[in-house]
């Protein structure tokens, strides 16, 4: 053999030993204590025969309305290597007792096998695009070694979905977490285990279940539950929650680090200015240095966001020149913050704000104080109504009428029968810019405020804020007027 002595004495790492592939049978059958048809390697780990790609392994989960076994066919038929199921069946499988205890086992191992380091979020709001932005910036300075939940698969499926689907040599790892009640987060911290764990902020979401925010403070710190020892909790500084959030912290163990504009965060805004592009240019203070970087995504609870993201990154040893370029990229997601140009013809167009996936009051005063800041011939805010208010929803969507008055909004589309606070205060007509009224119609649902918005009319320069809870339904309204489908 010719090859150089130097080449073949080249030192084996830690990570050479580690398997390329996602799984094999073996290993699947071991964690789920099943039995393996045969042998097979698969790349991917999927619960939706439609979403299967060549070489994943589909779990037949059984819902309390439908049974994944009865969509077997249809994943095979897209490229499934093997399903994972609770009866046998001629194609390659593992059988199981449990589709779902087995995936959940899955889970586990996976979460095992990696060595590296882990975070999780969760929030009222921005837990998304939280994720995602840690997720850009640890992606970008490991070459492709971050892994994250794709979505929004946050919750007690989705969570040991994207667990299993990490691969063995993961370097970061970034898991959102949400709920509807006390005691999911504690359930899925506990699969996640995160070495670093982030509160984005403290809202009424779900105050129906919850019943106030203090309620809603201690369910979201259930995420430190979690932690792995030494581990650390990473909280908004600005909340009126902050001492709760940090006592719970604290009671587990964990290093806190704070971030917001209080003199005593941690991680404390120093400056922000508009960039003409809608983003901000921010100087931060991380206590032992100062930093200065461009966030793309406009409004000012993405420079906070920022400063979470800044401070996950440093917290798990990343790197923070990647962190600022991947946020100075980052623009918004698809029904969070995504901008659309609509083009109406003749070298006119409207720009389209698309956030329509979620809405609570805090996320609502936020994007209008946005859409205030958005430079626009006219403003026009089409407002879906905020689910999981319960009592409290009459004067949470009445309340909205300051917000929308400051963002300085020529015309209001309030959609859905929860509306109807909002448009009786308006109603009033002592709301409006300058004491005016706005001028507003109140939809049934999201094809009348599509016929409403075609029959008012869009212009060149118009900014349209589109803003509700997903069930709504408003991303058709985005998809109708942008001809992009979300």
């Amino acid at each position: 053999m010719n090859a150089n002595p130097a080449i073949l004495a080249w030192p084996v790492q830690e990570d050479d030993l580690l398997p390329l592939a996602l799984w094999d049978a073996a290993t699947i059958a071991e964690a789920a204590g099943g039995t393996a048809s045969g042998d097979f390697l698969c790349s991917g780990v999927e619960i939706d025969s439609r979403d299967v790609r060549e070489g994943d392994l589909f779990f037949a989960l059984k819902g309390e309305t439908t049974d994944g076994h009865r969509f077997l066919d249809a994943a095979f038929a897209n490229g499934a290597i093997a399903a994972v199921v609770d009866r046998p069946i001629p194609q390659p499988h593992i059988l199981v007792r449990d589709t779902t205890e087995a995936l959940e086992a899955l889970a586990r191992a996976a979460r095992d096998r990696v060595d590296g380091r882990i975070v999780g979020v969760t929030g009222s709001v921005g837990k998304t695009g939280v994720k995602e932005a840690i997720f850009a910036a640890l992606d970008r300075s490991s070459r492709g070694g971050a892994h994250r939940s794709v979505k929004s698969y946050n919750n007690h499926v989705g969570v040991p979905l994207s667990l299993a689907r990490m691969p063995a040599r993961t370097r970061f790892g970034i898991f959102e977490m949400g709920m509807n009640h006390a005691g999911e987060i504690a359930a899925l911290t506990h699969q996640v285990r995160p070495n670093v764990a982030v509160i984005t902020t403290i809202a009424p979401a779900h105050i129906e279940n919850l019943g106030s925010e203090e309620a809603i403070a201690d369910a979201k710190a259930e995420i430190f539950a979690g932690l792995e020892k030494g581990g650390t909790a990473i909280i908004p500084a600005d909340s009126p929650h902050f001492e709760r959030l940090r006592n719970a912290a604290r009671a587990l163990g964990a290093h806190t680090i704070s971030f917001g504009k209080a003199a005593h965060a941690d991680v404390r805004l120093l400056d922000s200015v508009a960039a003409s592009s809608g983003g901000s240019l921010v100087t931060a203070d991380m206590g032992d240095t100062r930093i200065c970087y461009t966030v793309a995504a406009a409004g000012e609870h993405w420079i906070i966001n920022s400063l979470a993201v800044m401070a996950t990154v440093r917290a798990v040893g990343g790197d923070l020149g990647a962190a600022g370029l991947s946020l100075a990229e980052m623009t918004g997601l698809v029904g969070r913050g995504a901008r659309h140009d609509i083009l109406l013809g003749y070298g006119r167009k409207a720009l389209l704000i698309d956030e329509s996936y979620n809405a609570n009051p805090a996320s609502m005063r936020a994007t209008l104080a946005q859409l205030g800041q958005t430079p626009a011939a006219r403003r026009i805010a089409v407002l879906g109504a905020m689910k999981e208010l319960g009592d409290f929803s009459p004067a949470f969507h009445a309340a909205l009428a300051e917000p929308l008055a400051q963002s300085g909004a020529e015309y209001a589309l309030l959609v859905g029968p929860e509306m109807e606070a909002l448009a009786s205060e308006l109603g009033k007509g002592a709301n409006g810019k300058l004491g005016k009224a706005i001028a507003f119609a109140h939809c049934k649902d999201t094809d009348e405020a599509i016929a409403a918005l075609a029959a008012f009319g869009l212009d060149d320069g118009d900014a349209i804020l589109v803003k509700g809870s997903n069930s709504v339904g408003l991303a058709r309204l985005v998809a109708h007027f942008s001809g992009k489908e979300g």
